[in-house]
């Protein structure tokens, strides 16, 4: 990262930042969703790219940050739980979404993939955050929910091959270039893991979701 890198309300910011940049994507315009928005990282990097609309979805309350939460562009859905959450009758209206962005806390690819397709447009896509200590045995973890980096990227190459069996198409792979792990007082709490982004297209979509999960 560099002094010219945009500012985000989170440290999501800076990984969807880089994924724009590393796959080409440009989200301006676009109708967009952020499955498991949290502070709002990914939804603010979102609207700094230009997305027209963005719906927010956590599990959480209050937690959004507040010059998100009043931006005419975002639709926020809180205490929704967003591997269950069906599309809104304003996505449904326009043939649903172009782009969706995954960040989802202990939930593994082959859920939250499914969790997004239900919402995408037919050629739409979906960039994901895959963060192997959440698709890891428990037996690779170790104390504070650690993974050794080698092996965290012998995970992440799993289930990057893996996704085509679940019905997805890889178009581009990049590491995040911000570790993993919760912040306090703007500073990393402990070490964090490697994290990778996907950039996938689907067979599934709004009007051919996948089966329940």
């Amino acid at each position: 990262m560099t002094d010219a890198d945009p500012v985000f309300v989170s440290r999501g910011g800076l990984k969807l930042h880089h994924a724009f940049n590393a796959f080409g994507v440009d989200p301006d315009g676009l109708l967009c969703a952020d499955f498991g928005c949290s502070t709002g990282g990914f939804t603010d990097c979102l609207l700094q790219s230009g997305a027209r609309c963005v719906h927010a979805i956590d599990t959480a309350y209050g937690e959004f940050a507040w010059k998100l939460r009043t931006d005419d562009r975002v639709v926020i859905h809180e205490r929704s739980n967003a591997l269950h959450l069906p599309p809104p009758i304003e996505v449904v209206e326009q043939g649903g979404i172009d782009l969706g962005v995954i960040d989802l806390g202990w939930t593994p690819q082959n859920r939250a993939l499914h969790a997004a397709a239900r919402w995408l447009k037919p050629n739409g896509r979906i960039i994901s955050l895959v963060k192997p200590h959440y698709e890891a045995d428990k037996a690779d973890l170790g104390q504070g929910g650690m993974l050794d980096p080698h092996r965290a990227e012998e995970i992440a190459i799993s289930v990057h091959d893996s996704l085509g069996d679940l019905g997805y198409t890889v178009l581009d792979w990049t590491k995040s270039p911000v570790l993993g792990g919760k912040m306090k007082k703007g500073k990393l709490k402990g070490k964090g893991n490697p994290e990778w982004l996907v950039l996938v297209s689907s067979r599934y979509s709004i009007d051919n979701p996948p089966a329940s999960m």
